[in-house]
């Protein structure tokens, strides 16, 4: 029998970008009026240099919430999960003492939560997930928004 599960999520919540997006008007503003009109930007402006890093950080930021991705494969062997740019791990089934899909609730935010009940909490949107408990005690969890798929493949590999 053939399991495979392939999911990959980015933060694409228009109300976060309706937050994100004016983050980066302000800097913008700040670089016209300061350094391109030559007024300077607020009561007490800072350097220009120091509002080109700030500008350039600001963006970076946006940038990488751009390009975040959440990707989750899984075959008879193994899970692999990705989440770019900053962790990549890939757990056998042998390897695993429980694997769950449950309601996680609310772990604090989104993205990447450590020392949370279930480990290090990886995830995009949502409160559903895979939670996986390996056999040397540690734990994590994998986000998921298909749910009822993730519950059908796991339900399938661990028999």
């Amino acid at each position: 029998m053939k399991i495979e599960f392939k999911e990959e999520q980015k933060f694409t919540q228009w109300w976060l970008w309706l937050i994100l997006l004016p983050i980066g008007l302000l800097p913008t503003i700040g670089i016209y009026k300061q350094i391109i009109l030559g007024e300077p930007f607020g009561d007490k402006p800072m350097p220009d240099i120091g509002l080109i890093i700030f500008t350039i950080f600001i963006f970076s930021l946006l940038g990488l919430f751009k390009v975040m991705k959440l990707k989750t494969n899984i075959d008879n062997d193994k899970i692999e999960m990705s989440f770019f740019p900053f962790v990549k791990k890939t757990t056998k089934w042998t390897d695993m003492k429980k694997a769950e899909v449950i309601n996680y609730g609310f772990v604090g935010g989104w993205g990447i939560r450590l020392r949370t009940k279930y480990g290090t909490v990886y995830n995009i949107k949502g409160n559903k997930g895979l939670a996986i408990e390996l056999l040397n005690g540690k734990k994590y969890l994998i986000g998921t928004q298909k749910e009822t798929e993730m519950y059908e493949i796991v339900k399938k590999a661990c028999g």
